[in-house]
């Protein structure tokens, strides 16, 4: 049943790419980011309030502790690093085909396994290091799959903020290793959770009220038919929404799967990252894009590397 829970999960992690491309397409970037950091916060904000006036007893699975400055310290710098990691993925999804941004979100475990034996010493053993040869080697081929279709790998501002993307999601897994592990700050992981998505509504706020609503403005004022070229509106899409929605629905099935007897966690994890066929199937049925043979290839190697680090890790 465990199994069954986490290709639902993949799915839906596929899915919430896609609803991002959606939503993206001919849209403003920081309103919809906005939007759906707002979304996220309110599936926390009233285990937050109710914990801080009691009506949630501390003794309560759905208990978020208040924590002091140091710890919301820690955490603030959770949601800068997260946030960062979207801003820079939003873009590029917006620009760039679905069939080259899964695979390339695909290598995140691999980044994060070369971050944590650089930052904590882990060592790699022999399929490990095949897992991130074959990632690497992935990774070119993307980028000859790219250049099909005019995209530079090197100097692509979008594949830039794509690859930056990546790190910092991988930044924040090893973060999250740091809040929660016992020898680390030993955070509770529903106070990292829902305190972070609070925050990261919060900056994206200040983002929207003082960089986006004024360029706006400004645009607006020059060109009063909003046709500015460097200017794109928001425009409401019902997939906004659903953009949370699959990201929260996804974790919630990724942990209930966890909870069940016999799951394994490396498995789980290998599983939902397998969202990349979706995505990369509605890049193709959906959203017709090109050069999908190719790109199929790489695909498998992509795969083929998480396979390796999954067998390496057992």
């Amino acid at each position: 049943m465990w199994v069954a829970y986490a290709l639902v999960s993949a799915a839906l992690l596929g899915l919430y790419d896609v609803f991002k491309k959606k939503s993206l397409q001919g849209n403003a970037v920081i309103p919809v980011l906005l939007i759906n950091t707002v979304i996220c916060t309110l599936f926390f904000l009233p285990s937050i309030i109710c914990s801080m006036t009691g009506t949630i007893p501390p003794e309560s699975s759905l208990h978020i502790p208040n924590g002091g400055w140091h710890e919301h310290k820690l955490v603030i710098i959770k949601a800068f690093v997260v946030l960062s990691s979207w801003i820079c993925g939003y873009f590029a999804i917006k620009k760039l085909p679905l069939t080259l941004v899964g695979p390339v979100n695909a290598t995140r475990p691999v980044m994060t396994l070369v971050g944590a034996m650089l930052i904590f010493g882990e060592r790699l053993n022999l399929l490990q290091w095949a897992g991130v040869c074959t990632a690497i080697f992935s990774f070119w081929l993307l980028s000859r799959s790219g250049k099909k279709e005019g995209i530079d790998f090197k100097s692509n501002v979008w594949v830039l903020l794509l690859i930056a993307s990546a790190v910092l999601g991988a930044c924040s897994g090893l973060y999250d290793k740091y809040l929660m592990a016992s020898s680390g700050a030993g955070l509770d992981r529903l106070f990292v959770q829902g305190w972070y998505n609070l925050y990261q509504a919060i900056i994206m706020g200040i983002i929207m009220i003082f960089v986006w609503l004024p360029e706006r403005k400004h645009a607006l004022r020059e060109a009063p038919d909003g046709k500015k070229p460097d200017y794109v509106p928001f425009v409401w899409s019902w997939t906004i929404p659903f953009i949370s929605i699959a990201l929260t629905a996804a974790d919630l099935a990724y942990l209930y799967a966890l909870t069940l007897p016999g799951a394994m966690i490396s498995v789980v994890s290998m599983i939902r990252r397998s969202s990349v066929l979706v995505s990369f199937v509605f890049g193709a049925v959906v959203f017709h894009e090109k050069n999908l043979r190719s790109k199929a290839l790489d695909l498998l190697f992509v795969l083929l590397s998480l396979i390796l680090l999954l067998l390496g890790t057992k």
